[in-house]
Parts: structure tokens; sequence; C-alpha cells
């Protein structure tokens, strides 16, 4: 099997805290240096104030290069140093603001070479495309540095969804001694047909990708997915569930699936994790009395939802119906005596607190960094406070999803020791049944969902609730191991080997080129 000796990995999320992408780098990047140490090197955007939060500048890295890369590529900036996560790889921050002028004849240069189709560019698209291009640019500069040190070094470029997928092209075309890696996270079509209430499952085998781009005016964003996951040398998605959907819509089936794991540093230990949980139920349950429900009982049954604005596909709606229906089966039970109180930490959903039938649920609409403060002073107690150490807090989660690839929430919260619950439409979902898990009791409950099921998975999502709150204190202690347990079997220790077959393929044909 072919190693690299060098791994470029770029992202839109390097140094950039945006979504579910940044925790899958920045969790497996300590996995990455380990095997290979201070070999591995991240291409982020550089977006000044914003990035320092996440780098650290260390003019000495790669200094030389850096010197080369000024006369050489004028048209870019870069900064060297270190991400700021576990394992701390060499991060390198570029600045594309010069390529704005060149923007048609790189677009052109794309269309020529690569058949890519910017001509129904809009919104984003733009600024993501000339970073794609700027990072292949510092790619190729930096590969050929190394080659003047070590003439036979194998280098691997990875670039991760559509918006870095211009590096691919520029790596192909300059450098095709490197291989390449494309991973799609989320087709770009995929999303847009269940974003727009259209049934992606029912009638998943009649969607034509280029079709339905057109339709959805997505064209030149999945013209650029496509592509890039045509011309790269491996071809990577994160489940079983987004495999079929790239053969489908993309007309390319991967060469490989490498799933999502996570990095157990994040999740506390011994006394430091009753210490983190205590502190974090005290806080939760100071910011439910402050917003106008007290006294709140001291064994109240705390349940929450987390993620991006997506109602649908994140299953917000979902959750929200499945706490109406908890609250109606609490208020007509006559065995369940348990206050339920649902935290909604979802930004920009604007209800400050709302009553379910006999739940209570609380909006959270701030992101959860530790450093911002709450604008609701009711949440003040939330000050200082990260969404993990809530989390660690919660009795259950429940992260309902229709359009999931993977699903980094509900492995989180399997992580911190919580049971959760999602559906069989999330990556994690599937794997999770895989691995013998199907309800909550065994420590993650996943809830058949379709397109045509909506109020079965609002009543089953209940359901579970209720029977995990009826469960004994050894029940719900076996129950959190439970869920331990599988988060463990995901662990990047377990999943990094699909990489390393990733870069052998991506290896062997740039090789076969070579």
């Amino acid at each position: 099997m072919l190693t690299p000796d060098y791994i470029f990995e770029t992202s839109w999320e390097v140094c950039n805290k945006v979504g579910g992408i940044y925790a899958v780098l920045s969790t497996r990047a300590a996995s990455m240096v380990k095997e290979h140490p201070d070999k591995v090197i991240f291409f982020g955007p550089d977006f000044g104030a914003h990035s320092d939060k996440f780098f650290r500048q260390d003019k000495s890295l790669l200094s030389k290069w850096q010197r080369s890369l000024r006369s050489a590529h004028p048209d870019i900036d870069v900064r060297v140093g270190r991400w700021l996560v576990p394992g701390e790889p060499i991060a390198v921050l570029i600045k594309f603001d010069r390529l704005w002028e060149k923007k048609n004849n790189i677009f052109s240069w794309a269309w020529e070479h690569f058949g890519v189709k910017s001509h129904a560019a809009y919104g984003d698209y733009d600024e993501s495309c000339l970073f794609g291009y700027a990072a292949g640019e510092a790619m190729c500069s930096l590969a050929a540095a190394l080659r003047e040190q070590e003439p036979k070094c194998r280098i691997v470029a990875h670039s991760n969804e559509w918006q870095t997928a211009f590096s691919i092209f520029y790596v192909r075309h300059y450098c095709p001694f490197i291989g390449t890696l494309f991973t799609t996270h989320a087709t770009s079509i995929g999303r847009s047909i269940a974003g727009n209430g259209k049934p992606l499952y029912d009638y998943f085998e009649g969607y034509h990708g280029d079709q339905m781009a057109e339709e959805l005016n997505m064209v030149s964003k999945h013209s650029v997915e496509k592509m890039a996951a045509h011309w790269a040398d491996c071809f990577t998605t994160v489940s079983d569930i987004t495999a079929a959907e790239c053969k489908q819509l993309l007309d390319k089936p991967v060469d490989i699936v490498t799933p999502n794991g996570f990095e157990p540093d994040f999740v506390p230990k011994g006394k430091a994790f009753d210490s983190k949980r205590n502190a974090a139920r005290k806080a939760l349950m100071e910011a439910a009395q402050n917003m106008g429900f007290q006294p709140v009982k001291k064994d109240a049954f705390f349940v929450c939802i987390a993620g991006r604005l997506e109602t649908k596909n994140k299953g917000i709606d979902v959750f929200h119906y499945a706490m109406e229906s908890l609250g109606n089966k609490l208020y007509h039970s006559d065995s369940i005596d348990r206050e339920v109180i649902a935290f909604i930490m979802v930004p920009y959903l604007d209800n400050p607190v709302m009553r379910i039938g006999n739940v209570t649920a609380i909006f959270v609409p701030y992101y959860l960094d530790g450093k911002s403060a709450m604008p609701d002073k009711r949440l003040a107690s939330l000050n200082g406070f990260t969404y993990y150490d809530l989390l660690i807090g919660m009795d259950v989660t429940a992260f309902p999803s229709y359009y999931e690839p993977w699903g980094y929430t509900p492995l989180e919260s399997a992580a911190f020791h919580v049971p959760t619950i999602t559906t069989s439409l999330a990556g994690f979902g599937v794997w999770a049944q895989q691995e013998g898990s199907s309800h909550i009791e065994q420590g993650v409950e996943v809830v058949e969902r379709s397109d045509s099921n909506f109020w079965s998975v609002v009543d089953k999502i209940a359901d579970a609730i209720c029977r995990f709150i009826t469960l004994t204190p050894e029940q719900t202690t076996a129950a959190r191991k439970a869920a331990a347990d599988i988060a463990k079997r995901a662990e990047w220790r377990y999943f990094f080997k699909y990489y390393r077959q990733a870069y052998n393929i991506a290896l062997t044909k740039s090789q076969e080129r070579e």
C-alpha cells in the first residue's frame, strides 16, 4: 500500500468554524499528525481576526517557501502557523483578493480544460472557487519546493466540498505528480432537492442531477462538484447514503466511503466529567427558571436539539411536534410525573420560550462559542459555556434529520454519554444500526424515516423519550454507557484506515501518470 510523505488538505472551514466539516477536519487532524508529524498541511481562507481565533502564526514554518511564493505567485498572500485543534497541524491561510480581476480568465480556463459551467454562477460561487484556485496555486508551489529537497516524495492533495473543487483542477493541470482526492460531504443538488421540499427518497431513481440543477438554479455549483468527482484520482463521501446519492446525481460512484469519526479528547473523564455535567445542569436549570417558569424541579428532564437553521433537513419541524406529542402523553399519563424542558439550540430562531403541552421549550438562538455573551439576559447563566459544555448536561438528545449525510450531532451526544435519537436517513443512524443499536435503551434510537411518515416519526420520538423517562436509575446508567460505547467505535483510530486506503488509490493513479 502506498503511503504519502506529505498530506495537503483544504476546506473552506480550515480555521473557520462554520459547520460540520470543521468538526470532521479538526477532530481528524490529531490522528493524521500522529502518523505524519509535521507532514500534514491544511490550507484555508484567511479572514484576519476571525481566523486568528483558531490560528497561531509561526513565521519560522516553511519560511523559505513563503519567500519564494511571493515572487512566483504575487496574486496570493499566505500566513503560516498552527491550527489550534488537537494535534496542532500546520495551517496555511490564504488571501486571494487579487484573483478577482482574473476571475473571468480563471472560469474560462476551467471550462476549456475541465468542462466546469461557471456562466450561471451566483451567491458564494465566485468567492469559493477563487479560493479553491488559490489553494491549488499554493499547493503546487509548496509541492515543487518539497520535491527540490526530496525528489521522490509522495504527495496527496485532498479537497473537501465544491467550495474547494478548483484546487483539484489546478493541481491536476499543473502538478500531475500529486495524487488528488475529492470528498463531497453532501451533494449540492441532493441538499437542494431536499431543501426545496421535493421528495428526495420516494422518487430517488427518477432524479437526474443535471436536469435538477437546471430546474433548481444550481447549474454552476452542481457542475463544479460533478467535474471534481470525475477528475479526482480518488472520490470519496462520508456514508453509504451519500454514496448512493453521488452515483445517482453526479453520475460517479465513489471509490471509497470514508465515515466521519470523533476524537475522544473532547470528552472530560472521571471527576472532571461529573463536575462538567453538574455545572451544565445548574446553568440550564437557572436559564429555565429565568425564562419565567419557576420553580423548576430538581429532577427536571433535559432534552435538546441543535444545528443549523434547516427546518426540514435537520428535523427541527419534527422535533417541535414531537415535543407537543410528548407533552400530551405526559399530561395524560398516570405513571409519569417528570418535568421536561426542551432546549432548541438553533441560531436565528427568535422565539425565546413557549409551552408545548406539558413540555417547556426554550430557544437558545445564539452560537455557543463560550466567549460571546447572551444578548437575552435571561440566558446569562449560559455565558462562558460552549455547546459541548451544555451537551454534557442533557438527559437525551433528538436529531430527527431528513437530509443528513453523516450526522455529527448524534455522534457527539453519544460520545458525551447522552443517549440520542436519530433517523434512518442519517449516515450515523445507518451505521449505528449496523453496530447493533436501534433503541434508546441501547444508546441510540434509530427511527425509520421516509418521505411519507412524518407523523409516525413524531410519535416514535415522543414514545422513545417517554420510555427513557421511565427507566430505573440502573437502566439509565446502562443506556448512558451504551451510548458512550457506540461512540468509542466511531473514534478516528478506527475510521482513519479508510483514509489510508483513499491515499493509496490516489497515489497509485498519480504514479501511473508520472
